[in-house]
């Protein structure tokens, strides 16, 4: 997924080049692929090859793998692209594969063609990320979702109904860890009587609602 941002008004007229050796080679490639025999067994059934990952290239995928799965989780920077994030370890696989076999490499996929791979689909994660998040719901209304979810998560793993602001400051949802953007929400969540701001000392605690805890229970 992408979504380009337009160029309009900066599209001044080049002259075309008069080669594209890099496409030329491209196509080549590409033809080269096609043309090979299909592998198939005396009982006509295709039996392509099994490609495995080296040692270094499987360690770089689970690395991978594991940092997306832990922003899938309430919170995380993926959270709200669970749809499309939860492929991305599966679609790194794949397109090291076809770096692979165009490069015409032999036995098992290296950690250059996952490297490769996560780069790119790294990159059409944020592109969804920005396409679908400015589609999304406002931010007044989608914030304090995120963060009252964050909040009940808390709770319950801790066993409190109060919740420090450093704390969220340190590990609460992405784009809700500065100052400004947790008062604004924890104030808006206040005004829909389902959290307030309090002081312990020194300490800004966020007290959750008791009803919601028990109905979260």
């Amino acid at each position: 997924m992408a979504w380009p941002e337009s160029t309009m008004g900066t599209r001044m007229f080049t002259p075309p080049p008069d080669g594209w050796p890099a496409l030329a080679g491209f196509n080549a490639r590409l033809t080269a692929i096609l043309n090979r025999p299909a592998p198939v067994d005396d009982n006509g059934v295709l039996t392509p090859a099994m490609l495995t990952l080296a040692p270094e290239a499987k360690q770089a995928w689970v690395t991978f793998h594991d940092a997306i799965e832990t922003e899938l989780a309430s919170g995380g920077e993926l959270f709200d692209l669970r749809d499309v994030g939860s492929k991305a370890a599966d679609n790194v696989a794949r397109l090291a594969a076809l770096f692979h076999v165009f490069a015409g490499s032999i036995g098992p996929i290296d950690f250059e063609c996952i490297e490769s791979a996560v780069q790119i689909i790294t990159w059409h994660l944020t592109e969804a990320k920005r396409f679908l998040g400015e589609l999304a719901m406002p931010p007044e209304v989608a914030n304090p979702m995120r963060l009252e979810s964050w909040l009940l998560d808390y709770c319950r793993r801790e066993g409190t109904d109060k919740v420090p602001t450093k704390a969220v400051q340190q590990f609460g949802p992405g784009g809700l860890r500065e100052k400004a953007a947790i008062d604004t929400t924890v104030k808006e969540l206040a005004e829909l009587g389902r959290a307030r701001l309090v002081k312990d000392g020194k300490k800004k605690l966020i007290q959750i609602h008791p009803d919601l805890l028990v109905a979260a229970s």
